[in-house]
């Protein structure tokens, strides 16, 4: 960044004692010193002062520094001044010195000053050019660059200080107008190219002046006359423009607007919940309204598949802002709500911003709210879409869904996001509010005041935080204008959250209800950054302001949506101090938290700086016009009211707060600072005297200018209002938005130009996107130099810092991406590039808007009585002052026309289309001490006009009011051509539309046309007297705008509005020459709006001539009104209007279709009339519309003069009108073709050898080959891909689609009948066979070829589906490729290494884990193509995952179809309703060619000169057909019931005929498979619109629609595709793939030669056929129904009809055997899907033989399978129970499993009682029975949901075989132990012994090789039983061996099996030891076993003992008497 510091060192020399002060001052802008006080005769300053500078410092330019001795009394009295010129400083940059001052006489004094002055130039100052392109700028001194179109940024483009007056744009003629699209990418002066820009010789982007203008003059002059300028919408823009900014077109606030939105979720299944053997119930809750699954029975991994649907009506980030919350709930019933088990958090916001508004089939991972601890409660599978009106969704194609997807790489969570979130804490910390308004009556408040004598403020405000769905509230801050809360609001949520948006409410609190004061969202995407070098979010402490409803209180505020946030705030309502952190939480640490409630902790104040240094702002508005002001407003007197913050707001901005709270401000001025907040609009004292701020202009009454709008008389003196204003000074955040948003618009207008220059065909589109991409690097480069500048100011938040950081990166990378695609720019691929460049574009966009506030925005009201009317907004960014010019805002100092609107609800619809009044006005907002240049970008030419109340020393003061004295005279001519594509004001679809042209004070109205969209008004309208104020020459450059106005006239009441655009007049001054380039003007295309959407197209030219002193006599003279009929209406003068060339219109008429009635009677003899630029044509009248619609004569044609420049043709008008009796006609609908360049016939060009270049008569029907049609129109044509020669066909057919034994190639010229023919030879082919069957995968053996009994037309449509999937995957994956070869070529190019380097390195760095999607899309294709079993050989049809007519255009190949409107056009932001406007369908075409037309299409052999163009038509004469419907099934149907599910059934209408397949309704289902065919004959053209409904059906009251789908069959049987009967891949006559059609293919190949005229076909030997002059190659033989083969020429013409694109002139794809997804639709919810449904349809003529019977494609029925399940032996069973006596561990051991479902069939071995090693011996058989489709690899169960049910209800669910083991208890619930489920289609293989049984079976499931029952049949082994523990470890809990044995349903009746144990075919009792009898059977054998088996050698041990003790004992008892008795009687 350039600037210059100057250091003011010391002042030396003074006299006398006292205060001095240093003034310091360069271009213009001075600095004051601080003041040194009581210096005597040094004064030490010591300050450094530093001007940011936009252009080379000037060696002329001048430094002045002056001394003053300071008073706070009196003025300051000047010492003495230092002068110095900066040539020396310029030169080498550096420069200190000493040197005396002079005084006023210019006299040397004593007093000397020290200064070091530094000059930083910009780096290298050169180096913004990029190859060698420099610039010769004539060496203006004022001058700066003028980069491109004007300077870098702005627009404006002088130097700081300079006043516009002087800049570069006025000192060369800007050249502005021929050609402006292509070519405003200008630079001014010469360009020297540098030598290798010729590469290629691409010219550069940019043009130099003389050049420029000698092009334009040649394209005005020689060329042709009328080349349109690319005005459409940039046509206000695109004006070079100093003084003026640019109005905003668009008028209604599309924010705020209620819309329908669909949201459909799927929960499909749930894994690896947390918990042992529990009851899952999903809730699933959005916003308010929950709904539930059903309850699956003791399982962690319950199979939902439920589809619930959810509809809302509310305004998009209302809709956005609502949280998903999925929810896993444990055992809920009736009575109890169940445990919760973990939930999932997402808004919908989220959804709705990826791809397709989608998920689909992601796992959604659950976590516990209450303790956050855990980690993962599990994973729910799910499909989440949001649909908004007009968003069609396209649903992956559902059929058997066998992707085993991962849990890890699918989770549900938006790309970008780590799959392992962590916990984390969002701290928002609320300080304290401002500026509150009133939110009670003061009567109250004056009854307690006379009671209790205080004062108090009316408001109770608290804070309340949303976030998350979760919500916070601050305490109440009782009675204050000025709340301080300092609290912090807790929220704990995972990181990153997938929740956009916080909610932050200041809300009232009332003891009825507590209302929001000012609602403010802030997005998280903005105050964090994701990037490896990013930030967490952080925000503040910053203010944020909250805008809302005006601010005086009535009970009921009409506005109160505005407070919550809906709609834009009109008024300010306070605002709040806050800041916003988080932490990351370590879940592991002991003192955590574990629960995520919502927690509000107090917090310390903050320091009164923290928020930035508190500075003076001055406002200063002038209010230069005043027009279009509504006249319902009424005549009284008007004022308009311009406030910032509150201040400003005299009626009720200012809510004192009482005395008693003064809070103290910053010490030195507390007293008066408060006062000045609070008093604003009183008298203020300060520096400049008295400043009272003036807010709003005086009183005034309205002049009247029409019949709808006022204008105020500001003439010559226009009114001014200032305000001055204190806010914290953060200008910083706005400068560097400003810098972004410039560089934004510049890119925005640029990238339309470009577009615009694509849409109409203009050449070098890629030379201005060059030119756009240039500017674009250079001002990223410049933005980065100049936000470089090291702020540290007060109050910059760690918010600041990061942003400016990763701005800076961001814009970096942008400016080198820019650089890097500018050089990629080629013609081929300027679409994609311009792509990329509209990223830029949003990112821009997005890092420009800045989340932290400073200034408030400025609000303009206009009022009268006292009342505000309406208002305009504008953000006080845009009008923001800085010295650095890309800093200022871009309406800064400039005049802006703003169009003020009705507030809030008001403002919606039409209320908000007419302008309330529109203004010129001029804004500057600034510091009050860089005030001084505030009026420098009025229009020159005025005084000021200071306030009456004059003070000393107001020479300061702002003007009240500036008068003009300089005038100038104009003459407008407005040439107003025409106007297309009108909205339909009338209720009969037409408008009788007229224009009012405003301009100024003045307004004029074309003539009204009656009942036409597109009228052609060639009117010129002369506004004579205009006057303008200002000087001549800045008028030139920038005039007023014009406001041009549509409406429709009514007979009674006012013209209705039809919409409004913007336009610049081209200016001539008197001294001009009115001749080439510039005039006369040219037409140009204006948009017309109405609200938001666009309402037409306007075509006119206005030119604004100034009278000079001759008067009007020297402008260029008009022709008279040259119409006599027309009376005094002028035309549009000759070198305006279009040169006119003869044109012949054929038009085919067909017939009509579906007329509705008019005025309740029917249509009876309708006819069409064709009118185009006032000449037309009128179809023959159809006698009787209801026996036959068709017209009976085709072609007529007209003739009509039409502009050269297709660009400018008129629409053509198609009405129908009905001939009643006597003469009367009534209009029926009309239709306008806005665009006829469709319908340009252009002669074949001879000599072209490519086909696809040249239009022909194909099939004799018109080929529409001009530009954007044809691909829509012929495929055939498009389908040559560029790359090819034309003449080498290539021809690869395969005889048989999945092994191919020979791969022909054919080679031909276009002109011989050579062939070459390469042949496979027989024994690669086999090779191939046997590599293939080789290819094993583990061990397992394929199965061989299906048998052909088995194939059904199922089996062909699920291979086709799998085909069709693996061809979207391949898409992907190339696309991924693509895109990722895209980011490191330009990654590459910006670092220079070779993009295989890259690759090779990033190969390496990848690590597993972090798999990026794009390579997991490359890798899902890669395994698929491995995976890829080899396939039995299936024929395969086409499944179009769309409708067919989007495939093959409609099918308007050459009948057309127009939809004739009538009625009033709805408003709603969406054309959808203009279904409703409908009244019928015209069928025909047009075809439009230059006269004279060449000879030799007349010429050719067999013309028919009444057909025209239209050759070889087929007859419109009635034809009867047979319709064959074939309905395979519905997805994703819309529920009907409470229930959530539906009962559909089909119903078939085609003319009267109606199908109801009532009786065959599918019950409680929503993705019913019905396979039925239906038979229905009509005639067309009477039945041509066959539609096709789901209805569901209901037992009591009638069957509601689900939805329909409509079929034009008639432009489908005309069609040259071929749409009647699907052309198959091969040709048989019997089994599944019958041949449909009743012409086999050698008929059907024999007539399309014939009908297109192609010689052929020629059979001949060896397999070959020969048509027109290429040759096909095929099989020959066929077998019939008994395998004889005989030889048959079938297969050859099925080639060439599947390869009919590649014939020559009349190829075209035919249409194939086909299935169609058509989207199903119901006409109470337009544009929202409500399912799809696939079918397809046949139709066959009567008239040719009749087709056989309808294929079958019934559902299959699934089969009856019987699996048998032996458990043999459990082992290693955990032991559970402890025994009474022992204690020891032990288990009663039974195994239970089941199929199906727990309820259903669960089964139970007996009891192996007191296993003590966890050896269980059962020998026990289970038996289960099942249905199994196995195409769909799913289970069928049907049976009632619940007792009320009336019928079965059909579910399939994946087959898995569930077995647990349990502890069986006799007197409480039995102990579940743990579990193992199979899936029977892929499970491990068992192992061999216990041994190796392990749990890496279940761990590494993916890895091992798999094993499915219905191939192997029988299975032994062990599989290891498996449980969580607490820690959610997987653990090893048993191991169970087992026998699958699987049996089909006849089988099973031969060789019957018992259960259990039981006869027939018993199994033997299994040996267990005698412990697990029952111990109290045989106690004593148990008691052995017990007790002796464990405890003999402690029973033997205790048996001694006691034998021991007995001993002792009987010894001791005895010994005393063997004593006595020894010693007595011894």
């Amino acid at each position: 960044m350039m600037s210059l510091m100057v250091h003011l060192k010391t002042v030396a020399h003074l006299r006398g004692k006292g205060d001095r002060v240093a003034k310091v001052a360069f271009r213009g802008l001075s600095f004051y010193s601080r003041v040194a006080e009581n210096c005597e005769d040094v004064a030490h300053f010591n300050e450094m002062f530093r001007w940011p500078i936009a252009s080379r410092l000037d060696g002329n330019e001048m430094l002045e520094i002056q001394v003053y001795n300071y008073s706070k009394v009196f003025s300051n009295r000047l010492v003495g001044t230092f002068c110095m010129v900066l040539q020396k400083v310029a030169e080498e940059g550096h420069l200190e010195l000493t040197d005396t001052l002079i005084d006023d006489n210019n006299t040397s004094i004593k007093t000397t000053v020290t200064i070091e002055i530094r000059y930083q130039p910009m780096d290298g100052t050169v180096g913004v050019w990029s190859d060698g392109e420099f610039l010769d700028v004539p060496d203006d001194r004022d001058g700066m660059f003028a980069f491109e179109t004007d300077s870098l940024l702005s627009g404006q483009s002088h130097g700081s200080g300079i006043s516009p007056a002087r800049s570069l744009q006025g000192s060369i003629p800007t050249f502005r107008k021929a050609g402006k699209g292509v070519f405003s990418a200008m630079k001014l002066g010469k360009i020297k190219i540098s030598k290798d820009d010729h590469k290629k010789g691409d010219e550069p982007a940019i043009l130099d002046m003389e050049d420029l203008d000698r092009k334009a003059i040649r394209l005005a002059g020689t060329m042709e006359p009328d080349t349109i300028s690319l005005a459409s919408v940039t046509a206000v823009t695109t004006n070079v423009s100093n003084k003026r900014s640019k109005p905003d077109i668009k008028m209604e606030p599309s924010s705020g607007r209620p819309v329908d939105y669909q949201i459909s979720i799927t929960v499909i299944e749930a894994r690896q919940l947390l918990g042992l053997n529990m009851d899952p119930v999903v809730c699933v809750e959005i916003g308010d309204d929950k709904k539930y699954t059903s309850m699956k029975e003791s399982t962690n991994c319950p199979y939902y598949n439920e589809y619930f649907v959810f509809d809302f009506h509310v305004p998009p980030h209302v809709m956005f802002d609502k949280i998903i919350k999925l929810s896993v709930i444990h055992s809920k019933n009736l009575l109890r709500s169940g445990t919760l088990v973990g939930t999932f958090k997402m808004d919908v916001g989220t959804v709705y911003s990826q791809t397709e508004h989608q998920f689909y089939h992601k796992w959604a991972m659950l976590s516990d709210p209450d303790d956050i601890t855990v980690g993962c409660k599990g994973y729910i599978k799910c499909d989440i879409a949001v649909v908004g009106k007009g968003d069609n969704i396209k649903t992956p194609h559902k059929a058997n869904e066998t992707d085993e997807d991962e849990i890890e790489g699918n989770l549900l969570l938006p790309e970008g996001i780590p799959a392992e979130r962590q916990w984390a804490r969002f701290y928002v910390k609320i300080y304290r509010a401002e500026g509150l308004p009133k939110m009670n009556t003061t009567i109250m408040a004056n009854v307690k005041k006379a009671f209790i004598g205080e004062n108090r403020d009316l408001v109770d405000p608290y804070v309340q935080v949303q976030f998350a769905g979760q919500k916070g509230k601050t305490s109440v801050q009782k009675s204050s204008y000025e709340p301080i809360w300092n609290e912090q609001v807790i929220f704990t949520e995972l990181f990153p959250p997938l929740c956009k948006r916080l909610k932050v409410q200041i809300r009232d609190s009332d003891k009825v209800n507590d209302v929001a004061i000012g609602t403010h969202f802030i997005d998280l995407r903005k105050i964090s950054n994701e990037g490896d070098k990013g930030f967490l979010p952080t925000l503040g402490p910053a203010w944020v302001n909250m805008y809302g409803s005006t601010r005086q209180y009535t009970l009921m505020d009409e506005h109160q949506d505005l407070n919550e946030g809906l709609g834009e705030g009109v008024s300010f309502r306070a605002r709040l101090l806050l800041s916003i952190a988080v932490e990351i939480l370590d879940t592991t640490s002991p003192e955590i938290l574990s629960s995520t409630e919502v927690q509000v902790e107090t917090i310390s104040n903050i320091s009164e700086s923290a928020t930035g240094k508190m500075e003076e702002f001055f406002l200063f508005g002038s209010f230069l016009e005043a027009t279009m002001i509504d006249r319902k407003i009424g005549d009284k007197a008007i004022s308009f009211e311009i406030t910032i913050g509150n201040y400003g707001n005299q009626i009720d901005g200012v809510s004192k707060p009482s005395s008693t709270k003064k809070k103290k401000k910053d010490s030195e001025s507390e007293q008066e600072e408060n006062e000045l907040i609070q008093n604003s609009s009183e008298d203020e004292a300060d520096e400049d005297g008295d400043l009272v701020s003036v807010s709003s202009t005086p009183l005034m009454k309205p002049f009247i200018t029409d019949r709808n709008y006022f204008h105020l008389p500001y003439f010559e003196k226009k009114p001014c209002v200032y305000i001055k204003s204190w806010w914290q000074d953060q200008r910083r955040r706005l400068y560097n938005s400003n810098m972004m948003d410039k560089i934004a618009d510049k890119l925005e207008e640029g990238l339309n130009d470009v577009q615009e220059i694509m849409k109409t065909e203009k050449a070098f589109p890629e030379r201005r996107l060059r030119g756009v991409l240039e500017e674009l690097s250079v001002g990223c480069s410049r933005f980065v130099t100049l936000a470089n500048k090291d702020v540290n100011q007060a109050g910059r938040t760690k918010l600041d810092r990061e942003r400016l950081k990763s701005c800076m990166r961001e814009m970096d990378s942008m400016g080198q991406q820019a650089k890097q695609i500018r050089t990629q720019v080629k013609k081929n691929t300027v679409r994609d590039k311009l792509k990329l460049a509209q990223h830029f574009l949003q990112k821009l966009r997005f890092l420009a808007d800045e989340p932290q506030h400073s200034i408030p925005d400025v609000f303009i009201w206009m009022m009268t009585n006292n009342k505000r009317i309406a208002y305009a907004r504008i953000p006080s960014k845009d009008i923001l002052y800085s010295i650095v010019d890309e800093e200022t805002g871009k309406d800064c100092g400039k005049v802006k026309a703003v169009f003020l609107k009705l507030p809030g609800k008001k403002g919606f619809g039409p209320a908000g289309w007419t302008v309330q009044a529109k203004l010129e006005l001029y804004l500057w907002l600034g510091l009050n001490k860089q005030k001084k240049d505030f009026l420098s970008g009025l229009p020159n030419g005025f005084e000021e006009i200071k306030a009456t109340k004059m003070g000393p020393g107001l020479h300061t003061l702002p003007p009240v009011s500036l008068v003009y004295n300089m005038k100038q005279v104009f003459q407008l001519r407005a040439h107003m051509y025409q106007a297309r594509s009108l909205f339909a004001a009338d209720s009969s679809g037409l408008s009788d539309p007229f224009a009012r042209v405003f301009f100024s004070t003045h307004s004029q109205v074309t003539e009204v046309l009656s009942e036409t969209l597109c009228p052609t008004w060639d009117q010129l309208l002369v506004f004579d007297d205009v006057e303008l104020f200002g000087e001549a020459s800045e008028l030139r450059d920038d005039p007023p705008i014009i406001v041009v106005e549509i409406y429709d006239q009514d007979t009674v009441g006012k013209a209705e509005f039809i919409g409004r655009t913007f336009a610049k007049p081209t200016i001539k001054m008197c001294d001009e020459h009115y001749g080439p380039p510039r005039f006369p003007p040219q037409l140009e295309y204006y948009q017309i709006y109405r609200g938001n959407c666009t309402a037409g197209e306007l075509l006119a030219a206005f030119e604004l001539l100034q009278v000079g002193q001759g008067g009007k006599a020297d402008l260029p003279p008009l022709e008279g009104p040259t119409d006599s009929e027309r009376g005094p209406i002028l035309p549009v003068p000759l070198g305006i209007r279009p040169v006119l060339s003869r044109y012949r219109i054929e038009v085919l008429f067909w017939g009509l279709r579906d007329l509705k009635r008019i005025n309740l009677a029917q249509v009876d003899r309708p006819r069409v009339d064709i009118e185009c630029a006032g000449r037309g044509v009128q179809s023959a009248l159809i006698q009787n519309y209801k026996k036959n619609p068709n017209f009976n004569t085709l072609v007529k044609w007209f003739e009509v003069d039409l502009p050269e420049n297709e660009l400018l043709h008129p629409p053509l008008n198609i009405r129908v009108v009905d001939c009643r009796a006597f003469g009367r006609f009534i209009l029926v609908g009309s239709h306008a073709v806005t665009s006829l360049r469709h319908f340009i016939y252009s002669a074949p060009d001879k000599n072209s050898n490519n086909w696809a270049s040249a239009a022909k008569l194909m099939n004799g029907y018109m080929v529409l080959t001009n530009g954007s049609f044809q691909p829509r129109c012929s495929p055939s044509l498009s389908s040559h891909t560029p790359s090819r020669p034309a003449g080498d066909i290539i021809v690869n057919v395969d005889t048989d689609p999945l092994i191919r034994k020979m791969d022909t190639v054919v080679k031909l010229d276009a002109m011989s009948d050579a062939v070459v023919k390469v042949d496979m030879t027989e024994e690669e082919s086999d090779k191939e066979k046997k590599k293939k069957k080789k290819k094993k995968k583990g061990g397992v053996e394929e199965e061989d070829e299906t048998d052909e009994r088995v194939l059904d037309w199922w089996s062909k449509y699920f291979a086709s589906i799998e085909t069709l999937k693996e061809t979207l995957r391949a898409q992907e994956a190339a696309q991924a490729e693509a895109e990722e070869r895209e980011d490191l070529e330009i990654a590459a190019e910006v670092t220079d290494i070779k993009p295989d380097d890259l690759l090779l390195k990033g190969s390496k760095t990848k690590s597993k884990d972090k798999k990026t999607l794009k390579d997991k899309k490359k890798g899902q294709a890669a395994d698929c193509s491995e995976k890829r079993r080899v396939k039995a050989k299936v024929d395969e049809l086409v499944v179009y995952n769309k409708e067919l007519e989007s495939e093959f255009g409609i099918f308007e190949d050459w009948l057309h179809t127009f939809n004739l409107y009538r009625g009033k056009a709805g408003d709603d932001d969406e054309q959808a309703m203009d279904d409703d406007r409908i009244v019928g369908r015209f069928k025909g075409s047009l075809c439009m060619y230059k006269l004279p037309l060449s000879e030799e299409i007349t010429r050719e052999a067999g013309f028919d000169p009444n057909m025209g163009m239209f050759q070889n038509i087929p007859h419109n004469d009635p034809i009867n057909v047979l319709v064959r419907v074939y309905v395979v099934r519905a997805t994703d149907l819309h529920p009907a019931d409470i229930n959530g599910k539906a009962d559909p059934y089909i119903v078939i209408k085609l003319g009267k005929s109606e199908i109801k397949d009532k009786e065959n309704y599918i019950s409680k289902q929503l993705n019913p498979v019905f396979g039925k065919s239906f038979d229905i004959e009509a005639t067309f053209p009477m039945e041509s619109m066959l539609t096709v409904s789901v209805y569901d059906w209901d037992l009591v009251g009638t069957d509601d629609l689900i939805g329909e789908t409509k079929i034009d069959l008639e432009n489908r049987f005309y069609s040259k595709y071929r749409a009647t009967c699907g052309i198959s891949s091969t040709y048989s006559l019997h089994g599944y793939n019958i041949w449909r059609d009743p012409m086999k293919p050698s008929q059907l190949l024999a007539k399309l030669c014939k009908d297109g005229k192609i010689d052929g076909p020629h059979y001949g030997p060896g397999g070959k056929v020969k048509v027109g002059n290429q040759f096909f190659h095929g099989p020959t033989e066929i077998e019939d129904e008994n395998g004889l083969k005989k030889q048959t020429e079938e297969h050859l013409a099925l080639t060439v009809l599947n390869h009919w694109e590649e014939i020559p002139r009349v190829g075209c794809k035919l249409v194939p055997e086909h299935v169609e997804t058509r989207p199903l639709l119901n006409p109470d919810k337009p544009g929202i899907e409500q399912g799809r449904i696939e079918m397809w349809v046949d139709m066959f003529p009567m008239d040719m033989p009749a087709p056989g019977p309808a294929i079958d494609i019934s559902p299959r029925k699934p089969k009856r399978y019987e699996l048998r399940v032996i458990i043999w032996n459990t082992d290693e069973v955990i032991l559970e129970d402890d025994d009474y006596f022992t204690g020891e561990k032990s288990s009663d051991i039974f195994v239970r499993g089941w199929l199906k479902g727990q309820q259903e069939d669960k089964q139970d071995t007996d009891v192996h009682y007191h296993s003590l090693t966890g050896e269980g011996n059962f020998n026990w058989r289970f038996v289960f029975p099942f249905d199994y489709l196995m195409a769909e690899e799913k289970i069928v169960i049907s049976k009632k949901e619940s007792m009320f049910s009336w019928d079965e209800t059909e579910y399939k669910i994946p087959p898995r075989l569930t077995l647990q083991v349990w502890d069986a208890d006799h007197f409480s619930a039995d102990d579940f132990l743990g579990a193992i489920e199979l899936d029977l289609n892929r499970f491990p293989r068992g192992a061999k012994t216990a041994k190796q049984c392990s749990l890496d079976m279940i761990r590494n499931e993916q890895e091992l090789p798999t094993i499915s029952i219905f191939k192997q049949k029988r299975v032994k082994g062990w599989w290891p039983f498996v449980a969580r523990d607490e820690n959610d470890e997987m653990e090893l809990t048993g191991k169970v061996e087992a026998e699958l044995h699987l049996v089909t349903a006849e089988e099973a009746e031969k060789n019957p099996v018992g259960l259990g144990r039981n006869e027939p075919d018993p199994l033997e009792k299994p040996n267990r030891p005698d412990t697990s009898l029952m111990w109290f059977l045989g106690p004593l054998k148990s008691i052995r076993y017990f007790i002796w088996h464990n405890y003999r050698w402690l029973i033997l041990k205790a048996l001694g003992l006691i034998l021991l003790l007995i001993m002792l004992g009987l010894f001791l008892y005895s010994i005393p008497g063997y004593l006595v008795k020894k010693m007595l009687g011894a």
